[in-house]
């Protein structure tokens, strides 16, 4: 697949230069990233980061559900392939999305404007539900027309984490309901499973890496399009500000067509068209955005996405807002 190189290139020495150079230097924005909320042992009591845990539990909301695992305060979550793209940290939140999607003109042009929420609620110290897809679609496009989407929820559970070293790893799956509007593209088939693995590591004090890999199965094999992607985050906290500049690249390749769009495109992260004739295709995407967290319980970002290969399917472009509530 031909990149565009000069865009990867120039989006990573933006992101070098305004972010300053080394890592060791500056103070960490919040300290004490070893917080457990759980109460646990999990957290070493001699690591240089790690603090007492005693007396930090938090209580349980209705009962049942946690606090986010605070141990990981530094992270920002991602903002690209929002669907798929998941954090790997038990947490406790709501985010609200906001995006704005340009089609190219050779599928009608116009914008498409998805109005949702995710939300997320701890179980335990390791187990969580996670709600990653909803909202209604506002739509400019011929082909697409005004709707609800589908929900997708599953469950995630954290595999490894090491505070002192700002290490962890989860994987888990959704099942994508097919709720949605059929004029929107949604509610068709049985339904699509996603099962995922991702992963997270701060390095030194002020970057932290992102990486997810998942696979896109859906009930109806012979009806819809199986596809794997890739995503991955690099970002780089400023100093005490509360800000940070990151950059995204997200990889989709299609396994197997479907027999329900006529067509050599498909849906991306938000739908599955069922496209006859995608099998062995590749896009890459990339995003470029800042974030402010004043604190570990809020984070307001904003990112603007495209293509990096020729082929583009239905992204032209994409500028997205998220507000994310945490507890």
């Amino acid at each position: 697949m031909k990149m565009k190189h000069r865009q990867l290139l120039l989006g990573f020495a933006l992101l070098v230069t305004f972010s300053g150079v080394g890592f060791a230097d500056d103070e960490p924005l919040i300290s004490a990233p070893c917080f457990n909320p759980f109460g646990t042992t999990s957290c070493s009591s001699t690591g240089a980061n790690c603090a007492s845990t005693e007396g930090t539990t938090q209580p349980k909301l209705f009962g049942l559900i946690a606090p986010s695992d605070h141990g990981f305060a530094n992270f920002i979550s991602p903002m690209s392939n929002p669907v798929y793209f998941e954090d790997p940290r038990t947490l406790t939140e709501a985010r609200f999305i906001v995006a704005n999607h340009t089609v190219p003109s050779s599928l009608g042009g116009g914008q498409v404007q998805l109005f949702a929420m995710q939300a997320r609620a701890a179980l335990t110290e390791n187990l969580s539900i996670i709600a990653t897809k909803d909202g209604f679609f506002f739509s400019q496009n011929p082909l697409l027309s005004d709707g609800f989407a589908d929900v997708n929820a599953g469950l995630k559970y954290n595999l490894y984490k090491n505070y002192d070293t700002q290490t962890i790893v989860s994987t888990g799956f959704t099942y994508g309901i097919p709720l949605g509007s059929h004029q929107a593209w949604q509610g068709k088939g049985n339904g699509e499973f996603n099962f995922f693995a991702t992963a997270g590591q701060q390095l030194g004090e002020n970057w932290h890496v992102l990486s997810a890999f998942g696979a896109r199965i859906p009930a109806n094999t012979s009806s819809y399009t199986q596809s794997t992607y890739w995503s991955n985050h690099l970002d780089r906290k400023l100093g005490k500000t509360g800000f940070y500049l990151f950059t995204e690249a997200n990889w989709y390749h299609w396994m197997s067509n479907g027999n329900q769009f006529p067509a050599n495109v498909e849906g991306l992260d938000l739908f599955n068209l069922g496209s006859t004739n995608v099998s062995g295709n590749n896009i890459v995407t990339g995003a470029y955005g800042v974030k402010y967290k004043p604190h570990d319980r809020m984070e307001l970002g904003v990112a603007y996405e495209i293509p990096y290969t020729e082929r583009k399917d239905i992204i032209q472009n994409r500028l997205m807002v998220d507000l994310i509530i945490r507890y």
